[in-house]
């Protein structure tokens, strides 16, 4: 009998966790699987890339399954999330994991229009995938009934805090029935989530695999100092000596992943960008490309720290460091996930290493900073780069018809009407297959590591 079944899983859920190629589940879902399938709330905190998403489908598969209703079907668990990649990622799931069981899940988030996603709702699914300001504009539309909710999942509820949704959040509660089992997932418990669970959760089981902002043990960690006009060359010299490939690369801003992606692909390396300002089909298609090997760099602002699940991805590099160091834990998770070796670097100018100092005092420990021959920084200022895109530029992607368009969340987000911080979301249940790494293209390169793990 396998770990799984020994965790009290169906035999549906055990076979289709077993036809992902997994067969021992992780410390978190060790942990929470049990208590959700007896109803309990639960708090549970871990590291990013240790199989939170597993660690609340499958009991919630499960409950809802055992525990069928009379009368039509409705929609009966909300899993509310941050942003669309990691929409999509649960959405892809529940799809995988759910397969031999009948029931339907639903995907809605902004950034397209609206129509598909009603269509969707009238089919009826009894899970709902959704980040908070697309599901308050369907429900203002009377498009969704939250009314008989029996489950709500709060996943990443640190990241929608960080990115102003605590309001949206609790007006998406106020369509919620009293009566109902919340399970809320954060990478960490911080004192502003631990002050919304005890608003929440009634009594909760808490677990926490790892301590607050730990990094991955697995991740090799290296921070190296260089002038800021010369990390490009430095990035490609990388690049080009130690053969990684794929490699996923964080910048601050928007313009700054195009400006870097448009310099890599004119020294011959295939790169693509993704932000928030893509619409939403660029960004699925420059993740199929990075997941199936025609992309080689994928360049991200922090709007990606979280919701790419890549499996085997083996190397991280922080182009510029985040200004908030809690960012850096979420960056670096992308890689070392579910057991298997990663390596993340960092690339330091002179105006960063109060940054590190920030990001020393999350982790409690020092980082040693590295000079790479050929490279040592002199100390000269950053050449001064405007970051709004030049006069007379086309705008950019995500502008158009069904694209995102409004306030913008410094993070990447998509502001709603009164500009308060909603993330820019989309939808379509072909674009989530993709954006959360379905079965599609096969891969050109062999996959790293991860086997034998539930790493959703």
């Amino acid at each position: 009998m396998s770990a799984f079944q020994d965790l009290g899983l169906r035999a549906e859920l055990v076979r289709a966790v077993s036809e992902q190629g997994y067969t021992t589940p992780t410390p978190v879902q060790t942990a929470a699987i049990p208590p959700v399938l007896e109803g309990r709330d639960l708090m549970a905190a871990a590291q990013t890339g240790t199989g939170k998403t597993a660690g609340f489908t499958l009991p919630l598969l499960q409950r809802l399954v055992e525990t069928p209703v009379d009368g039509p079907r409705r929609v009966r668990a909300l899993v509310l999330v941050p942003t669309r990649e990691l929409a999509a990622q649960v959405a892809e799931s529940v799809r995988v994991y759910g397969a031999h069981l009948p029931l339907r899940c639903a995907l809605v988030f902004g950034g397209v229009g609206l129509n598909p996603q009603i269509a969707e709702l009238k089919r009826a699914p009894e899970i709902l995938v959704a980040t908070p300001g697309r599901l308050l504009d369907l429900a203002a539309r009377r498009a969704v009934d939250l009314s008989r909710i029996e489950v709500l999942v709060l996943d990443e509820a640190d990241r929608m805090l960080d990115m102003g949704f605590i309001h949206d959040i609790r007006k998406v509660l106020a369509l919620l029935p009293k009566r109902r089992q919340n399970l809320l997932f954060s990478a960490t418990f911080a004192d502003e989530i631990r002050n919304l669970a005890e608003g929440l959760l009634d009594r909760p089981v808490q677990v926490e695999v790892a301590r607050r902002n730990a990094t991955a043990d697995t991740v090799a960690q290296r921070f190296v100092e260089v002038d800021a006009g010369r990390k490009p060359e430095l990035l490609i010299h990388l690049l080009e000596e130690n053969g990684w490939d794929p490699v996923l690369v964080f910048t601050r801003t928007k313009h700054g992943a195009n400006r870097l992606a448009q310099k890599l692909v004119k020294a011959g390396v295939e790169a693509e960008a993704i932000h928030g300002n893509k619409s939403q089909n660029a960004r699925t298609r420059a993740l199929e490309g990075f997941k199936d090997g025609r992309v080689r760099v994928l360049v991200a602002t922090d709007i990606a720290a979280r919701g790419l699940d890549i499996d085997g991805l083996p190397q991280v590099v922080n182009f510029e460091l985040p200004n908030v160091p809690e960012d850096y834990v979420h960056r670096i998770g992308r890689t070392g996930r579910a057991g298997a070796t990663g390596s993340a670097l960092s690339l330091v100018s002179a105006d960063e290493r109060k940054l590190v100092r920030g990001i020393e005092r999350v982790l409690k420990r020092q980082l040693p900073l590295e000079r790479l021959d050929g490279f040592v920084p002199t100390g000269r200022p950053a050449p001064v780069e405007d970051d709004r895109p030049p006069r007379g530029a086309r705008p950019p992607q995500g502008r158009g018809r069904g694209a995102p368009s409004g306030n913008r969340d410094p993070r990447g987000g998509q502001g709603n009407r009164q500009g308060q911080g909603r993330s820019a979301q989309g939808s379509s249940a072909r674009a989530s297959s993709a954006s959360a790494g379905g079965t599609g293209a096969p891969r050109r390169r062999r996959r790293r590591g991860g086997a034998g793990r539930a790493a959703a």
